[in-house]
């Protein structure tokens, strides 16, 4: 596996992965008919919106196997003034979760976001129906700090829950010290 920094030629490739991590997770938590219609033409416009001209604190990395798209993570850093840098997307095709996708590319992002943002926290937003992705995140330490609406994509008002760690490192001992594969 080779974790690298994505480029614009990857964007319809990581639109379709998170679309197809949305049609499986979100089942039953987003309007059916986003999921059916409209979901891949939505993140698709978002990724190439995000890699044409990416804004100085946005870092996307993509997780490949002989080529194909294994997953993909996004952050943008320092995003939050009180809880710091978002990690804004993680995603792993559902045939490479368990390999430990997930946690190479989480690693892999802390560390940027030690070289670039280490004296601020690292959070994130999950909704509160995916349940792997709340015990995920319960696993590794995070703090379940706010729980709000969120105005989704298919026009519904879903709760998310907001995860936090004190630091980029906080993050990174915590992942190390778990026995977790993703």
């Amino acid at each position: 596996m080779e974790i690298k920094v994505a480029e614009y030629a990857d964007y319809s490739r990581i639109a379709e992965l998170h679309a197809q991590s949305w049609k499986y997770f979100y089942r039953g938590i987003f309007a059916q008919d986003y999921l059916n219609r409209d979901v891949f033409d939505d993140r698709a416009l978002i990724w190439q919106t995000r890699l044409i001209n990416p804004p100085f604190n946005q870092h996307v990395l993509i997780a490949e196997d002989k080529g194909k798209l294994c997953g993909f993570i996004c952050a943008f850093g320092n995003h939050d003034f009180e809880r710091g840098t978002i990690i804004d997307a993680l995603h792993v095709d559902i045939n490479h979760r368990g390999q430990g996708v997930g946690k190479a590319l989480v690693t892999e992002m802390l560390q940027w976001i030690e070289q670039f943002f280490p004296d601020n926290g690292v959070y994130l937003e999950v909704i509160a129906g995916n349940d792997q992705a709340v015990e995920f995140y319960d696993h590794l330490g995070g703090q379940n700090s706010e729980q709000r609406l969120w105005d989704s994509p298919c026009g519904r008002k879903i709760t998310e829950l907001v995860y936090t760690w004190t630091s980029p490192a906080a993050f990174a001992d915590k992942l190390n010290n778990k026995q977790t594969v993703c």
